[in-house]
This record gives structure tokens, C-alpha cells and sequence, in this order.
């Protein structure tokens, strides 16, 4: 593929996935005209902290959060979304259990045993 957004993450080794999350960070703090040491002290951190995020060097999820948050970039966090998924098989045991059509024998009764006042 030449789509330049297709990665094959699973091929990457995590060295080239920290780097990759690092170039991320990088990108987004120049594109907001700011240096290290501005968004190190916005996120509460030290700019040698930044500095190793960068480069891809091991941070912690804190940091990544931090910087990311300062960023306004957290809707990448979003991949982490957990979505409950219903498998086939339950779902044709649910759709069994569902009634199919009304019997309207309730309704026969209520009739029935409703006083009325004539």
C-alpha cells in the first residue's frame, strides 16, 4: 500500500512504536509554536523528560497523558475504547427468548372483569 496513514503495527518493533509516539508529540508541539521547555512546565514535567518522549526513549503513561492532555490531543486515547460485543451464538439465543407475536389473551381478561359504571 502507498497510503502513507497505513502502518502495519504489529510488524513494528517497540522501539519503532515509541519513536513513532514520539514523532506524534513532536509534530504536535511545533505545530503549536511551542518549545520543550513551554509544554515540559504546561504538563508538569521536566524538559529532559519531554526531550527522552521525543525521541522515543521509555516514559511513563503518566507523562504520555500529560503531555498529551497539554496537547489537546487525548482523543487518541480513544483507541483504548472497550465496546461490548454480543457473539452470534448469543445473540440467536436472545433473539429465541423474544416473543414472536402477542397472544392478547390479558387483554380479553381485563374486558372481561372491568366493572363498568352502566
Amino acid at each position: 500500500m502507498t497510503d502513507k496513514s497505513y502502518k502495519d503495527w504489529d510488524s513494528m518493533s517497540d522501539k519503532a512504536l515509541t519513536e513513532h509516539i514520539g514523532a506524534f508529540v513532536r509534530h504536535h508541539r511545533m505545530a503549536q509554536n511551542k518549545t520543550q521547555g513551554v509544554l515540559a512546565s504546561e504538563a508538569a514535567i521536566s524538559r529532559s523528560t519531554l526531550s527522552l518522549l521525543e525521541r522515543g526513549e521509555t516514559v511513563t503513561i503518566g507523562t504520555l497523558i500529560q503531555v498529551l492532555r497539554v496537547l489537546d490531543q487525548l482523543q487518541v486515547l480513544s483507541a483504548f475504547e472497550v465496546r461490548e460485543t454480543v457473539s452470534p451464538l448469543a445473540l440467536a439465543k436472545l433473539q429465541r427468548k423474544k416473543r414472536r407475536r402477542a397472544s392478547g389473551t390479558s387483554v380479553r381478561k381485563n374486558r372481561i372483569n372491568k366493572k363498568t359504571d352502566w
